[in-house]
């Protein structure tokens, strides 16, 4: 796995896998709570596999091997759908946490319902080691890919483990006592443990949502703002240049970055070549992933230029 979309790729094979294992188990076995697990893992697979496609989408328009059609019709590149995609799976996950914490509370007040242990019990620990299995392999890959993808697919591995492993606690608790005098809380478990899950993980993708947000709303990150800062005024400070204006955004994997300097009318003319050695380092300085950066720098005498 030594890519992004290798590790997107095996994920979702396995995403479908556990999904379809716990919709049947769940039918089994009379579990709204696995049913659950299963479907909430049919929507984290289906924005995986869009996830890819952007994944793929982006890197072949870094890499310049993008279909004529493609690169004439988004010539800006790809990196805005990151975001989009990215907020766009934190609010399903969370729409289907909220659906199913309201399935759940209903079920309690109308007295519960009965379930098989044996099946819930079998399915809860096969796809707890499933999950722990694909979140170390993600983390694992991703301390080289640095991916925002990789990394939300290992979050979203980590929230269902989460999930499968109160289910266990759960169901062992519930046969445990089962014909014994708390024989009268078994109806009450499945919905219980469920309510109990939807409440821990709906505020789990929250901060994902609210850095794609930050990011479709181009909001500059205040680090990469100091740093721009930091490096345009010193290019000021060594050419003599009057002041400059600075417009950076992170989208997605991506950074935008606008300066523009504001020369002195009647300075002595300068060289093409040196006015791109000058961008030259800016641009080092700067540094970075440059596949990944959108960098633009402007010379003019006239600030509105600028504005």
């Amino acid at each position: 796995m030594r890519t992004e979309q290798d590790v997107l790729r095996i994920s979702i094979l396995a995403t479908l896998v556990v999904a379809a294992f716990g919709i049947v188990f769940g039918l089994l076995s009379g579990s709204f709570s696995i049913v659950f697990d299963g479907v909430y893992a049919l929507a984290d697979a289906s924005m995986t596999v869009l996830a890819l496609w952007v994944s793929a989408l982006i890197v072949k328009s870094a890499q310049g091997t993008l279909p004529g059609r493609f690169a004439r019709r988004f010539t800006m590149g790809f990196w805005h759908l990151e975001p989009i995609v990215l907020g766009l799976n934190g609010v399903l996950l969370i729409a289907v946490s909220v659906y199913a914490l309201i399935n759940a509370v209903s079920s309690i007040l109308n007295g519960g319902r009965d379930l098989e242990f044996g099946y819930a019990i079998a399915y809860a620990a096969v796809t707890l080691v499933a999950c722990l299995a694909m979140a170390a392999l993600g983390w694992r890959a991703n301390r080289v890919l640095k991916s925002g993808f990789v990394a939300l697919d290992v979050k979203a591995w980590l929230m269902s483990g989460g999930i499968t492993a109160a289910l266990l606690a759960a169901f062992v608790l519930g046969l445990s006592v089962e014909g014994t005098r708390h024989g009268w809380m078994v109806p009450y478990v499945d919905p219980a443990v469920l309510a109990l899950v939807c409440i821990v993980i709906i505020p789990l993708p929250v901060g994902t949502v609210r850095q794609a947000l930050a990011d479709i709303l181009l909001i500059a990150p205040s680090d990469l703002q100091a740093q721009v800062d930091r490096i345009a005024q010193r290019t000021v400070s060594t050419y003599g240049f009057f002041s400059y204006r600075a417009y950076v955004a992170r989208v997605g994997r991506a950074r935008q970055i606008e300066l523009f300097f504001i020369v002195p009318p009647g300075q002595p003319a300068r060289s093409i070549e040196a006015w791109d050695r000058i961008r030259d380092e800016i641009g080092d300085e700067i540094g970075g992933d440059v596949d990944n950066r959108w960098l633009t720098i402007a010379f003019t005498a006239d600030a509105e230029w600028a504005e």
